[in-house]
């Protein structure tokens, strides 16, 4: 990680200010605790005014009056925003949309990532940046690109696909067997005839859209690597390279893949809901960060002060919320807390976007609050390194989302990431610490695994979740699930395909419900979106359909498989019923949570290093006071905390250095 101890600190533009204004951030920062800054992201105008012509002297000054006040620097690459002169040399660079409308340039993302001219600069300017600074004593790390995303439709893309696609199949016969291209008269007689999918007459072919979500997650990745390798000539090898990932929704990129690829995992995370919804949230985000990163700690690049985005508009966050959501992430497994950004903008177009200094300067509640939260983060300096252990997984895998969001499913309203966010909100509710896993990963470490949204499972995947339970480990599948192979072909002879020997069912048909329309269940629950003709072959019936054509119909079940268990829901519960399920599977599988009886909003989270020692993170959501009956030393507070145990009041947290460890 780039700091002994943990980062605090945010984006730092000081392009957009004066020498006053700096000579205020140095005594602002001071005052913060800001040990670390990130430097560069959207600087690519001014580092290279025009082509092959840089000028470094602004960044020099600004990294040694920084190193002088103690403040390191991430140093990123400026890629993801090109300068008008390259848009001016090079149309063809800019990123076409599917319905064939060439974007020009304005804001940012404005490239196409596989364009030979684009990756060229990048590459150069990286290198650039590297050969200059590669050695400077306040850069600790670097920052490749800033969250990859723009997807492009143009011929460049076209041409790159087509290479991606003769690597993956060879030949154009496996190919259109892959796609199924004897569909709809689509079969492909030349390379030269593939195009990516752009805006057409009704459907696209399934197959044909999955491959080019791979390609580009693929050439995403190619492009960091090749900014990462250029940098990488010229750094120490101890410096970390990463780059941001990104929100589900916004980066639907394979992120295990740059899990592996990166030196440690960074991710930016903006809150999406106020109240207890936006704390599961943070969860959420900081659990898969913990996750693509298999473990290790990783570090929160950006989130904002203030800033609770809904959609239609931004809410602000309520007076506490930006230290709370600051340990949430630092007890999942974070090295540290950054934000976006220093100094809120004057111009610009994210002139909106909160700061840890806003337009109204250090005498407000936001500063105050970032000060508190950077003293707060400088006292767990010695948890650093630690990381987090759980023992419950949901799955999560980029090719049953891509999958997911293919044309023609049988209902609209199949939503992978709200999905997923469910099933880890039920565990999130319950007080379990939850990890992220990919269907074909050794799950052996989990006494419990969730699939709740895996509609596109391979051969490899459906193997490790049949050895996963013949082991003794316990699986709940929802519905829709297993249905397609890794080519999105339907795995014939009845659903849920890739389970039904698992999951001990055999399913004849899907029936999606009408949209509000629900199911009386024969526990008194109800079942909305979707349904299932199920018979079972082996598997107790939990639970079955009350009403309707399906009534006394199986709607859950429970299989004992080898060593194991396989629970199979075919319908969306409602809330409480899938709460009440999710509690009864806990209890037989043997998780619990790490303080047991804990009201819902009250996180309890446990970080351990390699030595024994171990810390409890209690951060409390809610509006009453809590007491645990636990004994250690508060970080937080400096205080041991006695032997009758520790009260957290309403809206505030707990770090507790354990004696003895747990």
């Amino acid at each position: 990680m780039p700091l002994t101890g943990m980062a605090f600190g945010g984006d730092y533009n000081p392009e957009q200010w004066d020498e006053q204004t700096w000579k205020e951030d140095d005594e602002l920062m001071r005052r913060a605790g800001v040990n670390l800054v990130t430097v560069g992201v959207f600087s690519w105008a001014l580092l290279e005014p025009e082509e092959g012509r840089y000028e470094f002297g602004w960044l020099d000054a600004h990294l040694e009056r920084l190193h002088s006040n103690g403040v390191r620097v991430d140093l990123a690459t400026p890629t993801a925003s090109p300068p008008p002169w390259f848009t001016l040399a090079h149309p063809e660079a800019m990123p076409v949309t599917p319905d064939g409308t060439r974007l020009t340039h304005g804001s940012r993302d404005t490239y196409c990532l596989a364009a030979p001219a684009y990756r060229r600069a990048a590459a150069r300017i990286a290198e650039a940046l590297a050969e200059r600074y590669g050695e400077h004593p306040a850069v600790v790390m670097w920052h490749i690109h800033n969250e990859y995303a723009t997807v492009c439709h143009c011929e460049q893309s076209a041409a790159a696909f087509r290479v991606w696609l003769r690597a993956r199949y060879g030949t154009l016969d496996a190919l259109n067997h892959a796609w199924g291209t004897a569909f709809w008269s689509q079969r492909y007689g030349a390379w030269e005839q593939i195009t990516p999918p752009r805006a057409t007459q009704w459907h696209h072919n399934p197959g044909h859209t999955l491959d080019f979500r791979r390609f580009w997650s693929d050439e995403a990745l190619a492009a960091y690597r090749e900014q990462r390798d250029a940098v990488r000539r010229h750094i120490p090898p101890a410096v970390p390279v990463t780059t941001n990932l990104m929100l589900p929704g916004y980066q639907t990129l394979d992120l295990w893949a740059f899990g592996r690829e990166v030196d440690f995992v960074g991710i930016d995370h903006y809150m999406d809901a106020p109240g207890l919804d936006g704390d599961a949230d943070t969860a959420f985000g900081a659990d898969r960060a913990r996750s693509f990163g298999g473990g290790k700690p990783w570090l929160l690049i950006e989130q904002g002060t203030n800033t609770v985005y809904l959609g239609d508009r931004v809410l602000p966050k309520e007076p506490g919320r930006i230290l709370r959501s600051s340990l949430a992430h630092i007890a999942r497994g974070s090295d540290g807390a950054l934000f976006f950004q220093w100094r809120q903008s004057r111009a610009g177009a994210e002139l909106w976007h909160s700061a840890m200094v806003p337009h109204a300067g250090p005498d407000t509640r936001i500063f105050r609050e970032t000060v508190a939260t950077g003293e707060a983060v400088a006292a767990l300096d010695e948890i650093a390194g630690s990381t987090v252990t759980a023992e419950a997984a949901v799955l999560h895998d980029a090719d049953a989302w891509w999958a997911l969001d293919t044309d023609g499913l049988p209902s609209s309203e199949l939503d992978y990431p709200g999905t997923l966010k469910r099933a880890h909100r039920a565990l999130w509710d319950a007080g379990i610490t939850t990890d992220f896993a990919h269907p074909e990963a050794d799950l052996s470490r989990y006494r419990l695994v969730l699939a709740p949204s895996l509609y596109l499972v391979s051969d490899e995947g459906a193997a490790a979740l049949r050895r996963y339970v013949e082991g003794g480990g316990t699986l709940l599948v929802q519905y829709f699930s297993g249905v397609v192979d890794q080519h999105h072909h339907v795995r014939l002879g009845g659903h849920p395909g890739a389970f039904r020997e698992v999951l001990g069912i055999r399913g004849e048909e899907h029936r999606p419900l009408a949209a509000g329309a629900a199911l009386a269940l024969s526990d008194g629950s109800t079942g909305t979106l979707w349904s299932e003709d199920l018979r079972t072959e082996g598997a107790e019936t939990v639970t079955t359909y009350a009403e309707g054509p399906l009534a006394g119909r199986p709607a859950v079940t429970r299989h004992a498989f080898g060593e194991g268990t396989g629970w199979y829901v075919s319908t969306k519960l409602d809330d409480a019923a899938y709460r009440a399920l999710i509690d009864r599977i806990l209890e037989e599988s043997g998780v619990s949570p790490e303080l047991p009886g804990l009201p819902p909003g009250v996180e309890a989270v446990r970080r351990r290093s390699a030595d024994g020692r171990s810390w409890l993170f209690v951060i409390n959501n809610t509006d009453r006071d809590v007491h645990l009956a636990l004994s250690g030393h508060d970080l937080l507070t400096g205080r041991p905390v006695p032997g009758g145990g520790l009260d957290v009041p309403a809206g505030c947290s707990a770090v507790v250095r354990e004696e003895p460890p747990l």
